[in-house]
């Protein structure tokens, strides 16, 4: 664990917002192979796996206009389409989840904390996963890209404070990528880096977390 810029005075936060793929989710080579799918699909030079996994934790159609940034509108719809069904093939199949985050959040829920995800994924898609894996009643709230605004634009963390009646400071933000650690500083939220998932830790680093954890259990003792 690497350590500290924003930070959270002990017993302040009542709430804490989880990103999904990277964070909770082991799922970025899924996310990545779906990508590279949909790119042969349409005849389109497919990213590298590091370019792919770069992306993640976008909305969908804002990661496409990063990887491909000629595409027009139509091709972008219909990546998003091809992206979506190779995506769905393989979700009766759902993604492991890292060590110890299912107990971890079993735990904070125990103790009272209010539980949300914020993530680039589609409403269809993380009810999905959230179905398949039981999960739902663990959450008391939701937010994903497609019904807001897609990372690094704070309005998903913004409206579930909205929701819960809370200010930024009272909220932590839990994720892999720059996006997840941009979003918060939009917010005014502090914010915790894992250092297993899409990004380097060196990335998160430069939006000054409370630290940079290496698993995910050690938030524990973190707040």
């Amino acid at each position: 664990m690497t350590d500290k810029g924003s930070t959270v005075v002990k017993g302040s936060t009542k709430l804490i917002v989880f990103d999904w793929d990277g964070t909770l989710s082991d799922s970025v080579s899924r996310i990545v192979s779906c990508i590279q799918l949909a790119a042969a699909d349409h005849q389109m030079l497919a990213p590298t796996f590091d370019q792919a996994k770069d992306i993640i934790g976008l909305g969908l159609r804002e990661a496409i206009g990063q990887l491909f940034p000629d595409a027009e509108e139509a091709l972008v719809e219909e990546f998003s389409l091809s992206y979506s069904a190779h995506y769905r093939s393989q979700d009766s199949n759902p993604c492991d989840f890292f060590p110890n985050v299912l107990d971890t959040l079993q735990q904070l829920r125990d103790q009272d904390y209010l539980l949300a995800v914020a993530t680039g994924k589609s409403r269809a898609g993380l009810d999905r996963v959230l179905g398949a894996t039981g999960l739902a009643e663990l959450f008391h709230g939701s937010r994903c890209a497609d019904e807001t605004a897609s990372k690094p634009q704070p309005l998903m963390l913004e409206q579930l404070l909205q929701e819960f009646n809370l200010q930024p400071q009272q909220a932590l933000m839990v994720g892999d990528t720059e996006f997840d650690m941009e979003m918060a500083v939009n917010a005014a939220m502090p914010r915790l880096g894992v250092s297993y998932g899409a990004h380097h830790a060196n990335r998160l680093q430069r939006y000054q977390p409370i630290a940079c954890i290496d698993h995910f259990a050690e938030i524990i003792n973190l707040l």
